[in-house]
């Protein structure tokens, strides 16, 4: 009877282990509706923020348009009509305006006078910063925390404070209605946002790689100039692109410090303003020349100005 018993049992065990679980409903994947919901959205989404892009990019070069095709236009064609009708009479056109700008010596001079003020002062902004942000990062001193804590603190001390209290100071040494004056006072209130922003990003650099570099037997300077500054490459453009383009565009520092000799592109601009309808044939070169070269700038260091950017967000 055990015997028996044992072989029924065997058999029963076979043909439950044959028989296989159907997949019921659950087990399938979406249905051809739910796919094609995915993918609808996919698609509405993608065209949602691609639309929002265009009309973002429409509403920016609209008026940059504008202020190209009135650069090429004559004074009497720009007092006719819009600007927008040379469109259909492209023989409107021509580059007497641009001709006749850099005749001009006073235009001509502001130029000269924007360069030397935003040139040196991007130039410094970044070496000084660079040096600070390193020693603030990676170096011990007394007194580090605290002094960087100042340096935090002068963030918030906005520009117009100190406007008089330095043109005194300028006066009385010399350098008001100077280039250099204006170049310094750039450096002065460009510095504590800069030394924050690199001190910021030295410190993610891994400690132990500076250690085998200083086991090597590298010095401070060895290590920031081959090891620190390749490594924060990204960081440094995107400050340089930050304050050449806050210098460049900047007319209230130079307005006050800056005289007849030493005015840059924008304040020798705002002094056309005043008969605007005579001056439309310099106002529009004229400021379209002072928007194309921060472009130029913006586009020949836009690879690292976006790392520069996105830098710590992955980890």
């Amino acid at each position: 009877m055990s015997s028996g018993h044992g072989t029924i049992e065997r058999r029963r065990s076979r043909r439950s282990a044959d028989v296989r679980p159907v997949p019921g409903p659950s087990a399938k994947g979406p249905g051809p509706g739910r796919r094609r919901g995915k993918r609808l959205s996919r698609l509405l989404s993608s065209s949602l923020v691609q639309g929002a892009l265009i009309l973002v990019a429409l509403v920016w070069i609209t008026p940059l348009a504008g202020l190209l095709i009135s650069s090429l236009r004559s004074e009497g064609d720009n007092a006719s009509d819009g600007w927008w009708t040379a469109l259909g009479d492209p023989s409107q056109l021509s580059l007497d305006n641009y001709g006749a700008l850099l005749k001009d010596s006073g235009i001509a001079e502001a130029f000269g006078n924007t360069v030397l003020i935003s040139v040196p002062t991007t130039a410094l902004v970044v070496a000084i910063a660079a040096l600070a942000g390193y020693a603030f990062a990676w170096l011990e001193f007394p007194g580090r925390d605290a002094i960087f804590l100042v340096v935090v603190g002068l963030l918030v001390v906005p520009v117009q404070i100190g406007l008089l209290p330095v043109a005194k100071l300028f006066g009385a040494v010399g350098l008001f209605g100077t280039v250099a004056g204006v170049v310094l006072f750039h450096v002065a209130y460009g510095l504590p946002f800069a030394i924050f922003l690199l001190r910021n990003y030295f410190a993610e650099i891994p400690r132990e790689m500076l250690e085998a570099a200083r086991m090597d037997g590298g010095s401070e300077w060895r290590i920031f100039s081959r090891l620190v500054l390749p490594l924060g490459r990204p960081a440094i453009a995107s400050l340089a692109i930050f304050q050449f383009l806050w210098v460049w565009n900047d007319m209230l520092v130079a307005l006050l410090f800056a005289d007849s000799g030493s005015q840059p592109l924008t304040v020798a601009l705002q002094s056309q303003m005043r008969q605007f309808g005579s001056n439309i044939g310099v106002l529009a070169p004229g400021a379209f020349l002072s928007l194309v070269v921060p472009l130029i700038v913006f586009f020949a260091f836009q690879r690292h100005f976006v790392q520069g950017v996105m830098a710590g967000s992955v980890k």
